[in-house]
């Protein structure tokens, strides 16, 4: 059966990576968090105070950086040069500076041209901001998921409290409604809806629900390539 590259954008805290892993997994298709990606950039910025007006210095260390996904116990896994990064880059200190890394041309046309190599055989479900617009413009489904920003703060929240994060609930609408100024207004690949995106507006479906909902738009896409 022919193979499709799915691409699921929205704005941040709607639940993209829960839903394409799973999409991932149920397809055997291969999970690529774009996310994760900038995350481990920004991660590795500030570990080494990379200073992000500094053009040459953003150059060097983007070339000092290696980014893979690998399985492990808790599942799929991001290792920054080598190392485990993934509890790390979900830690506030990184959320908060993600935008303004993402939001540097430099680092995401780095960050573009892995993804797109990584798509190039399609199967690939990949989750993030411009994935449907710039890294797969192509691809044969595009889903654009959104919920209430009150909604979100709450599941960044009892995510963030379950891993022992302090951060409170203001503190991370706040951070939210930045991160979606910041990812709708940037000059490079901004936040974006696809023309041909399905759009899915989970606030109150349940995450069995909102699967159920992508695999049939998923299952009709392959279909349709298959005929």
């Amino acid at each position: 059966m022919k193979k499709i590259n799915i691409a699921i954008d929205g704005y941040s805290s709607c639940g993209k990576s829960t839903l394409a892993k799973a999409m991932a997994e149920k397809l055997h298709y291969i999970y690529v968090d774009s996310g994760a990606m900038y995350r481990a950039v920004t991660l590795y910025f500030l570990e080494n105070k990379v200073d992000l007006e500094d053009d040459a210095a953003v150059a060097d260390a983007l070339d000092r950086i290696d980014i893979r996904f690998e399985r492990g116990p808790e599942g799929i896994e991001t290792y920054l040069n080598g190392r485990s990064v993934e509890s790390e880059i979900r830690e506030m200190r990184v959320s908060s500076m993600v935008s303004p890394v993402a939001a540097i041309s430099k680092v995401r046309r780095a960050m573009v041209r892995q993804q797109q190599k990584m798509g190039e055989q399609r199967g690939v479900v990949m989750d993030g901001r411009d994935i449907g617009t710039v890294v797969f413009p192509d691809a044969e489904l595009k889903i654009f998921l959104t919920a209430d920003p009150a909604e979100r703060a709450r599941r960044r929240y009892e995510e963030l409290k379950a891993k022992g994060s302090s951060a409170s609930m203001e503190e991370i609408k706040s951070n939210l409604l930045e991160r979606d100024h910041i990812d709708s207004n940037r000059e490079d690949s901004p936040l974006r809806q696809a023309v041909d995106a399905v759009v899915i507006d989970n606030t109150h479906l349940t995450q069995e629900g909102q699967l159920k909902l992508a695999l049939e738009l998923a299952e009709s896409r392959i279909e349709a390539g298959s005929e």
